[in-house]
């Protein structure tokens, strides 16, 4: 098994700076006691392709509902690998929890961005049988897999990252 990457909590005042008002809480204080009870991703089993991300407080989503997330977390990965996530399949089974952009690209570069590379999720109770979805803080709601890639043989591409969420197409 190749070791391609390495995760990490985003600084305080990073997640402070993207928590912004998620899930009402202001209170730095509060805030504070979140960050320090985060949970790096993690595999489950032995023979589990994704990391779990793990709720940094509780989340309650009605259906049709739809909140962001930050995570908290960072990942360092070796050139010419993405961190693909998607939502944890037994939450999409059972409630249709989905991601917003389906799935969420995570570039090996955007580990330098001005944000420090802080991982966001957006994430949306799709229930078309008027489930609610609850997840406890530091419960799995999403799951990351690491995957190499490649580029054409006349890329020439030197431009370099600042910024997520569309920065590269500014």
């Amino acid at each position: 098994m190749k070791r391609v990457a390495k995760f990490e909590k985003v600084s305080f005042e990073q997640f402070l700076a993207g928590w912004g008002d998620t899930l009402g809480i202001s209170d730095p204080e509060e805030i504070r006691n979140i960050y320090d009870g985060i949970r790096l991703p993690k595999r489950a089993t032995a023979g589990s392709a994704g990391y779990d991300f793990f709720t940094p407080a509780d989340v309650t989503l009605g259906p049709g509902e739809t909140i962001r997330i930050p995570t908290g977390i960072r990942v360092w990965m070796e050139p010419e690998w993405v961190l693909k996530c998607y939502p944890r399949s037994g939450l999409g089974f059972k409630f249709r929890l989905q991601l917003n952009n389906t799935v969420g690209i995570i570039d090996s570069d955007y580990y330098d961005s001005d944000n420090e590379g802080h991982i966001f999720s957006k994430i949306t109770n799709d229930s078309n049988e008027g489930k609610t979805v609850s997840l406890r803080a530091g419960e799995g709601f999403m799951q990351g897999i690491f995957v190499e890639y490649g580029i054409t043989l006349d890329d020439d591409v030197t431009e370099v990252r600042n910024g997520g969420f569309g920065s590269t197409t500014r």
